[in-house]
Order: C-alpha cells, then sequence, then structure tokens
C-alpha cells in the first residue's frame, strides 16, 4: 500500500497513492511524504530508486532486522528507526525496522506492518509539518513513536507496583517467572532506545545538510533527543526495579527455608539422644542391667522426657528457637 502526500507552491494539501508522485515530479517548490506499507518489494524498490536513494541504503531499508543507525548520503539522509507494530503496557512489544529517506523536497517511509505513528500523522497535522521541512515530519514520526512508547512504559509502572504488594503478601514462582519476563523485555527496550538516543546524539551535532543548524530545528531534535533519554533512563529504573523484587523474593524465601531449617535441626537435635537410649536399651543382649530394675522403664522415661526439655529450654536461651 502506497500513501503519499502532496503540498504544492501555493501551499495546498493533496492525499492519494503513487500517481502524486509524477505530479510532483512537475511541480518544482512541491514537497510530498510517500509511506510505503506491506508494499510489493520490487515496487518499493522502485520507488526508492526513482528519487535518487543509495543503492546499500535501499538494500538495508528492505531488510527485515537491522539494528538503528543514521547515514548520509550527497541528496538525502537515511535513518533505520525501531518503530512500532505492537506495544501495551504489559512490554508486550512487537517491533519493526521504519526506514526514512529525508530529502530537501521529500520524505520517503518504509515499513512492512502498520505503524502508529505515522498512521495519526497520515490522518492529522501529517501535512502541516511536511510543509515546514521533511527533516521536520520524520522528526515528528520519531516523536509521536517515541511518545507511544513512553505512555505504555509509564503505565507498567502500575503494574510493577501491584506486583510489588503481590510479592510482598504471597509471592510464588508465577510472580517470579513474570518478573523474568519483564526484564528480558526491558533489556531489549534498553538496547532500542539507545540506539535512537544515538541517533538524537548526532543530529545535535548540526552537521547534516538536510537538518539545518537553526534555532527550530535544533529545538525540535533536543526535544526528541530528551524523549528518547527518558526512555532509555525508565527502561533502566524498571530494570533495576525488577531485578530488586527478584533479589527480594530470593532473600525473603532463602529467610523462610532457613527458619524451617532451624525449626527441623533442634527437632533432630531434640530426638537425637532419645533415639539413641531407646536403641541402647533395646538391643537383644541377654545381660543389660538394668533390665531387670522394677522401675527402669519409668525412670528412663523420666530421663528421656527431662533430656528433652533441658533441650528446647537450652535452645530457647540461645535464640536458637
Amino acid at each position: 500500500m502506497i500513501r503519499t502526500i502532496l503540498i504544492n507552491a501555493q501551499g495546498q494539501i493533496s492525499s492519494g497513492g503513487a500517481e502524486l508522485i509524477e505530479l510532483w515530479r512537475t511541480q518544482p517548490e512541491s514537497r510530498i511524504w510517500v509511506d510505503s506499507q506491506q508494499a510489493d518489494a520490487e515496487q518499493e524498490r522502485d520507488i526508492l530508486q526513482t528519487f535518487g536513494c543509495h543503492p546499500l541504503a535501499i538494500k538495508d531499508a528492505l531488510r527485515d532486522r537491522h539494528p538503528p543507525k543514521l547515514e548520509e548520503f550527497s541528496d538525502h539522509i537515511f535513518i533505520l528507526y525501531r518503530g512500532i507494530a505492537g506495544f501495551d503496557a504489559g512490554l508486550n512489544y512487537t517491533g519493526q525496522s521504519l526506514s526514512f529517506f529525508v530529502g530537501e523536497r521529500f520524505l520517503l517511509t518504509r515499513h512492512p506492518q502498520a505503524a502508529q505513528s505515522i498512521d495519526r500523522l497520515l490522518a492529522d497535522n501529517g501535512g502541516i509539518y511536511l510543509q515546514r521541512s521533511p527533516a521536520q515530519l520524520a522528526l515528528k514520526i520519531m516523536h509521536t513513536s517515541a511518545g507511544i512508547y513512553l505512555d505504555n512504559i509509564l503505565a507498567f509502572e502500575e503494574r510493577l507496583g501491584e506486583l510489588e504488594d503481590e510479592l510482598s503478601e504471597a509471592g510464588s514462582d508465577e510472580h517470579m517467572r513474570e518478573l523474568m519476563n519483564y526484564k528480558s523485555r526491558l533489556v531489549k527496550l534498553r538496547r532500542t532506545f539507545n540506539y535512537h538516543k544515538n541517533i538524537t546524539d548526532e543530529l545535535r551535532t548540526g552537521e547534516y545538510a538536510f537538518f539545518p543548524d537553526d534555532e527550530n530545528m535544533r529545538h525540535v531534535i533536543n526535544d526528541l533527543h530528551d524523549r528518547f533519554e527518558r526512555l532509555h533512563s525508565l527502561t533502566q529504573m524498571f530494570y533495576d526495579l525488577c531485578g530488586d523484587l527478584v533479589d527480594g523474593y530470593i532473600s525473603i524465601t532463602s529467610h523462610q527455608l532457613n527458619s524451617t531449617m532451624r525449626v527441623l535441626t533442634v527437632i533432630t537435635a531434640i530426638f537425637v539422644p532419645l533415639s539413641f537410649l531407646a536403641g541402647l536399651y533395646g538391643m537383644n543382649f541377654e545381660y543389660i542391667p538394668e533390665l531387670k530394675f522394677q522401675h527402669g522403664y519409668f525412670i528412663l522415661l523420666g530421663f528421656m522426657g527431662f533430656l528433652a526439655v533441658g533441650l528446647l529450654w537450652l535452645f530457647r536461651r540461645m535464640r536458637w528457637l
């Protein structure tokens, strides 16, 4: 599916499909945004070649997976961004490569699945940002995408608070599995946001022709950079919190296990001498002097009871119980 927005020299905005590309060619002062979603690979390649995109950039754009990056060519800048196909407050995340080709008069975007940020701007305000410059439109798409990331990550904070309460009240292995899943997802998100932060770090240098070093552009880039930096710090903080919850649960479990083992050890320590006495007088020797003593049975039981009570008193005194 090819979707386009065209702005002519008079500022009139037109929306359509691939047919607007030819119209853009005939209007030197016009600007165009061409978005390609789930389009045929050959058609996408033809469109990118039509705009003079570099073959290496086209190859990277058409790959299924590639780390985010920024490359400058003679007549355009290529940005590979990690976009969103699906994301929720449980950090269930489906990412996709979102390619930007930013020229003086054009912006080309390419993604294999629906992109929420692009759909929003195609439906509303995309033409306004294109009128300012294709570079500002590209930054606005990334800013909108970062906002979707941010909303869901902040919503995850509520679930993390609930999980902390559940662990303190009645933790279980299910909670541990959930926390470990969150840690894995947060690591992936943190890596993605670090890539994006590096892209905005490069753009802040002001060395890229299609991102001019003026006050307005610096403000837009700095705003986007701050958002990625916040995302990166939040994912790091939540990752550390998940780790603290895991360590806390393990500590509580270990303490409970130690308490149980201490009780079992005390019980064992009490019954070992009693078992010894029972075993001693249970031997089948014919001549055991105490066997013929009239009150020997009761004396032995009394001694065993005294021994058990004495050990209990000793363990309490030593604060083992």
